[in-house]
Parts: C-alpha cells; sequence; structure tokens
C-alpha cells in the first residue's frame, strides 16, 4: 500500500487538476474520490462515521449494491468539494497511513460491515483499498501520457481477499438486482498463479464458495492485474483473451456472461 501510494503522489504531484481522468472525472476528482474511499475505510476499522461532510452517508452505505454505487460516489464528490491536490494528496497520505495503523492493532481477522451489509475481515478492505489506488491511477496515468504498472500480486490480492472472502462470509444486499434470479446452477473455477484456485458456484441467484469442482462449468484461468481492470470496464474481455491474459474453458463456458451478470463490479 505505501509503495502504490507514493507512486499515485508522485505521478499528481504536477498534473494538471482539471485534466479529464474519466469520462466524468478531472484528476482532481478522481483524487477526492480516493480520498473518499480511504475516509470510509478508516470508519469502519475505527467503528466511528466518516470524516466526510455527506448527509446520510451511512443510511446510504448501507443501502447501496453493485448498481448504485455510482450514486453513492457522486453524494460523496457533491458534498466533498476540495480539489486541491496538494490538500487532496495530504489527506489521502494521512488517513491511508490511519487505517495501516489502526488494522495493525485490530488484527487481520476483525470484521467489519462493508457497503450493502456484507462482511469482509480488514485484509479484505485494505486489498479493496488497494485496488483503488491502482485502478484509478491507471485512470490518472492514462490522462497524463503515462504508463501504469499493476503488480499482478497485488491484484491477486483482490480476488482472494476481497472477492472470494466477502462471497465466503457474506455479500448481504451488495448484489442485489431487479431482474429475475436465473434458477440453476453455474460454477466457476477461477484459476492464477498466486495462490489456490477456488470455485464459486451461482445457484438460484445466490452466489457461494465451494469446494474445488473438478468439472466446473466455466474455467478462468488470468492475469490479475489484466482482470481486475477487466471487471472494472478499464480493460475489453476481448482484447485479454488476445493478449492470453485471460482463458476461458470448461464444460460451459458460454455460461460465464450469465454469472458475470450477477457476480458483477461496477465500471
Amino acid at each position: 500500500m505505501p509503495v502504490v501510494l507514493g507512486r499515485l503522489l508522485d505521478l499528481v504531484e504536477e498534473a494538471p487538476p482539471d485534466r479529464a481522468a474519466t469520462a466524468h472525472w478531472t484528476v482532481a476528482d478522481t483524487m477526492a474520490h480516493l480520498c473518499g474511499v480511504a475516509a470510509m475505510g478508516l470508519s469502519l476499522v475505527r467503528e466511528t462515521p466518516p470524516d466526510l461532510p455527506v448527509p446520510g452517508l451511512l443510511d446510504l452505505r448501507r443501502r447501496t449494491t453493485v448498481d448504485t454505487i455510482s450514486v453513492m460516489n457522486a453524494e460523496v464528490l457533491r458534498h466533498f468539494t476540495e480539489r486541491r491536490l496538494p490538500v487532496l494528496a495530504d489527506r489521502l497520505r494521512a488517513d491511508v497511513e490511519e487505517v495501516l495503523r489502526v488494522v495493525g492493532e485490530t488484527g487481520p481477522e476483525h470484521e467489519v460491515s462493508w457497503l450493502g451489509g456484507a462482511r469482509l475481515p480488514v485484509t479484505g478492505l485494505l486489498a479493496h483499498l488497494l485496488n483503488e489506488l491502482n485502478i484509478h491511477s491507471w485512470d490518472i496515468a492514462g490522462a497524463l501520457g503515462r504508463r501504469w504498472v499493476i503488480d499482478p500480486a497485488d491484484a491477486a490480492l483482490f480476488v482472494d481477499l476481497f472477492l472470494v472472502d466477502l462471497t465466503r462470509r457474506s455479500y448481504g444486499r451488495l448484489l442485489d438486482r431487479d431482474a429475475p434470479a436465473r434458477p440453476g446452477r453455474i460454477s466457476v473455477n477461477f484459476r492464477h498463479r498466486f495462490g489456490p484456485e477456488v470455485t464459486l458456484a451461482l445457484v438460484d441467484g445466490r452466489v457461494s464458495v465451494e469446494p474445488s469442482d473438478p468439472r466446473p462449468d466455466v474455467r478462468l484461468s488470468f492475469d490479475p492485474a489484466t482482470f481486475t481492470l477487466m471487471l472494472f470496464g478499464r480493460v475489453h474481455r476481448m482484447r485479454a483473451v488476445l493478449a492470453r491474459k485471460l482463458s476461458v474453458g470448461g464444460r460451459r463456458p458460454w455460461l460465464l456472461p450469465v454469472f458475470l451478470r450477477t457476480m458483477r463490479m461496477p465500471s
């Protein structure tokens, strides 16, 4: 975390704050968003309200699903109006350092209630924050004509400690959607070189972690850095496949899009 944060702060030190980083956010907006993520993470490990001037934020956090995270992000950016890059950089550094300090006191298995009532250990919270730093640094670097390299071992932490552990414990209503659930079962085996294989199964609309399935419907082998960029809409699936960063197989690989309509990330 300190290494990635240091790289990001070096990246934005001379960046124009009004440069577009995404379709909707400038570099300054993106840094403000990261400050919001860090502030909410800190509030969770401290078990205190977030230090953000957003009315009703705790209730909004409880009600948020993957499909409404954009609403919460917009509310945070609307009320948290600081856009001076040096000020944002100082706040982000301080909050990340404090998150790491407090987590060092709570221990890795301390559990927090995340968005939508999801439950995850603080290791998963850290993996999520690290992934946010990497994804949005990738956005900013692209806007500045620079290259941002995500360490695949960092990205693997997001898959193993956030996605899998959150599913194993409870994702609450985070994946709720209006569409009717598909009946039946779809099993997907996830494999990368930094950790053990894991099988996630979608059964009648609910996802769970299962023992390794010797004959899964879908087998996914992937480079974790490319995979996380793909999950968050930064890299197209076909590009990942053509670059040999993602391999899809199994008995019924055509069911992967059906699975991903439930097990999805905001993009």
